[in-house]
């Protein structure tokens, strides 16, 4: 969705850049060029030209910066005019203009504005509030200096893993313990902690510090956490767990940082609810039999946890990663931040404003808009900058994208994909090297050659990054196409597939997929399948299905997404996955997978059965259990259920019979018995 009527303000940065307004303005694609005018461009638009800034503000409409380095100035300009929220902004000096490519930049910059003017529809917002009350958890006198430092602004506390060389403090401003936390947990406004050894500090301590009645198992809360202790950090990926800070003790730069960012955390504050789960399509597990575990191995934060047949997410803990999102089979977990139908649609304008103004070879690189955006920020003022060809994608986080996402880029001509990531988060790639992977598998059996197109690049070196940029080498073209990306994950993955074969230079019916990749069918060994029918009851998907008036499974393959399940119920190991995927149309169909001959009642004829189970049973239990040494026994497993009480009733055996009932006691056979000196039994009340 395209904004509305807004001025789209240039400014060549006092000539360090060459900018064409009337080109940029004819390669803007209809809607935005409608709906978007380029006013002259400006030499100092933050300085000798600011009044023309304060003119579009007065006009009404929208106001479109390409300019991000004064952005501070321009909101503090626009918000004393009342049109703060009427101001958007976007970079193209360190991301196209300043760049030793000779190459024209006009369709790169027309795509980069382009994309500004895409409005993504807003994730919800979750209010979390900190009172500031702040652990400490630290070592010696270093500890103590910081936990003084910071008690004018926050509730502190200092727990000491060891006093070390700490002098105790001759003012009490912050209570001291000592201890070390053995559980951590929650989020900010919101910590739990278990600490055990916990002991006071002896008010009396002379020259040295010393705690008394230590105990294990202490908890408390806190709103904040600052852990200067030098150990593991409390909590797996700790930059996403807001409210916890964790800075190496010997530096003393990333302590101060952490001090000064700690103590702007108190009162209310705004987060993204950056997923949505949907546990009625979440194939985690069905009746406690676990088959997909993606999304808990792909959090780098433990924001999800098990819960039996579904699973849970902690909006409170989750740093917005989306890797959860990017692996999920079935899109029961979705990222909203920006949603899957908007990053596709920001995709498929950038590279198709980039193409229709004459560029060519497209290369789409997705980074994170903090040290990823500073790494090329510093390219551009030291180096040579972007190649004009390298489009830049700014996102949350790159490990949001799945194949999904990575395929729609693909069909909307790009040459290649390349995920920018900073060397601090390499551990947390796995998710995005395994979509890529499933994503070029789709290339290369669709005959787009065999060197891979995505490539997760982990960087924090600009001279690095830029050689790299500029020796790529070039790839054959893809036919650039478009597609709707509407419904679920699975729609729009199998919609942007499809597109892609289409156009491909082979288009076999039927290509394999890597082990793990949620496309596929299922194969049955008939030899062991009874179909009981377990299976279907197990798929969370429904691409398992019976026949209700014959003995068959059937299955559709566009609905199966290779969670297992199927496989890890059926009690006679008979189910074994093949993933690939089907472009015909079969795959959106029912097929039959296998059949058997029902087998008729001995009795009344009524089909209750398959012939191969029935002939099974009675292969294992005749004559070799008690209760089937005869025929007549035998004969029972080979009738209906109404059937087979019949038969027993009739044969004597019934075991539903009851015994004789006996005759009622009265008053008068106690009387009875009394006289004649007896006692009354049960045998008095049988009938002979």
């Amino acid at each position: 969705m395209v904004a509305d009527r807004r001025t789209v303000l240039l400014c060549n940065c006092a000539r360090t850049m060459t900018i064409d307004g009337d080109a940029i303005q004819a390669a803007l694609p209809e809607g935005a060029a409608s709906e978007g005018s380029i006013a002259t461009v400006q030499r100092t638009l933050c300085r000798g030209d600011v009044e023309n800034y304060l003119a579009s503000l007065k006009d009404g409409g929208s106001v479109l910066v390409a300019c991000t380095q004064e952005a501070p100035l321009f909101r503090e300009l626009a918000a004393e005019a009342g049109a703060e929220e009427r101001v958007s902004f976007v970079n193209i000096r360190e991301r196209a203009g300043w760049t030793e490519d000779r190459s024209d930049t006009t369709p790169k910059m027309a795509a980069l504005l382009a994309d500004a003017m895409v409005r993504p529809r807003p994730a919800g917002i979750r209010t979390t509030r900190s009172e500031g009350v702040c652990l400490v958890y630290g070592r010696g006198q270093q500890a103590l200096d910081v936990a003084q430092s910071l008690s004018g602004r926050l509730a502190v506390s200092l727990l000491l893993v060891d006093p070390d060389d700490m002098v105790a403090p001759s003012v009490a401003e912050v209570p001291v313990y000592r201890g070390r936390i053995s559980q951590a947990s929650g989020s900010f406004g919101a910590f739990n902690v278990t600490v055990d050894g916990y002991a006071p500090l002896v008010p009396s301590s002379k020259a040295t510090s010393e705690f008394v009645l230590a105990r294990d198992g202490a908890t408390s809360q806190c709103d904040l956490i600052l852990d200067l202790s030098g150990d593991t950090a409390l909590f797996p990926a700790p930059h996403h767990r807001d409210g916890y800070f964790w800075a190496d003790p010997a530096h003393p730069a990333a302590v101060a940082k952490a001090m000064f960012d700690i103590t702007d955390l108190v009162g209310e504050f705004e987060k993204p609810i950056y997923v949505d789960y949907d546990a009625d399509i979440c194939a985690h597990s069905r009746n406690r039999i676990t088959g997909c575990t993606n999304c808990l191995d792909a959090c780098p934060a433990g924001a999800i946890s098990d819960e039996g047949d579904t699973v849970a997410i902690d909006p409170g803990i989750c740093g917005g990663c989306g890797s959860c999102s990017a692996s999920c089979p079935t899109g029961a977990v979705s990222y909203n931040y920006p949603r899957r139908e908007d990053l596709i649609r920001r995709i498929q304008t950038l590279v198709s404003t980039y193409l229709s103004a004459g560029g060519t070879r497209p290369v789409l690189l997705f980074h994170d808009d903090g040290k990823s955006s500073e790494l090329i920020a510093a390219m551009a003022r030291f180096g040579r900058g972007l190649p004009a060809n390298v489009l830049p994608v700014s996102l949350h986080a790159v490990t949001e994208l799945g194949h999904d996402a990575l395929v729609a880029a693909f069909v909307s001509g790009a040459e290649r994909v390349l995920a920018l990531e900073h060397p601090e988060r390499a551990e947390e790639l796995a998710p995005l090297v395994t979509q890529g992977q499933l994503a070029d598998a789709f290339l290369q059996n669709l005959g787009y050659g065999s060197s891979p197109r995505v490539e997760v690049l982990v960087e924090a070196d600009p001279d690095a990054l830029e050689s790299r940029l500029y020796d790529l080498a070039e790839l054959s073209a893809l036919p650039a196409s478009s597609f709707s990306a509407v419904g679920g994950k699975r729609d729009i993955a199998r919609a942007a597939i499809s597109r892609l074969h289409e156009n491909a230079p082979e288009q076999p019916d039927i290509i394999a997929l890597p082990e793990g990749a949620p496309y596929g069918r299922i194969a049955i060994d008939e030899d062991k399948c009874t179909l009981c029918l377990s299976c279907v009851g197990a798929c969370p998907t429904g691409a398992i299905l019976d026949n209700p008036d014959k003995p068959q499974l059937r299955f559709q393959e566009n609905a199966c997404v290779q969670c297992g399940i199927c496989r890890s119920t059926c009690p006679e190991s008979a189910i074994s996955l093949e993933p690939r995927f089907d472009f015909t149309p079969a795959a959106l169909s029912q097929i039959v997978l296998y059949e058997e001959e029902p087998f008729a009642c001995i009795r009344c004829g009524t089909p209750f059965g398959t012939k191969k189970t029935v002939d099974r049973i009675v292969e294992r239990l005749q004559d070799k259990h008690w209760m089937f040494k005869s025929a007549a026994t035998v004969d029972l497993i080979r009738m209906c259920e109404d059937c087979r009480v019949i038969a027993q009733a009739e044969s004597g055996t019934d075991p539903f019979k009851m015994g004789e009932r006996p005759q009622v006691r009265t008053t008068q056979d106690y009387l009875d018995a009394r006289e004649s000196g007896r006692d009354l039994s049960v045998d008095d009340f049988l009938d002979d």
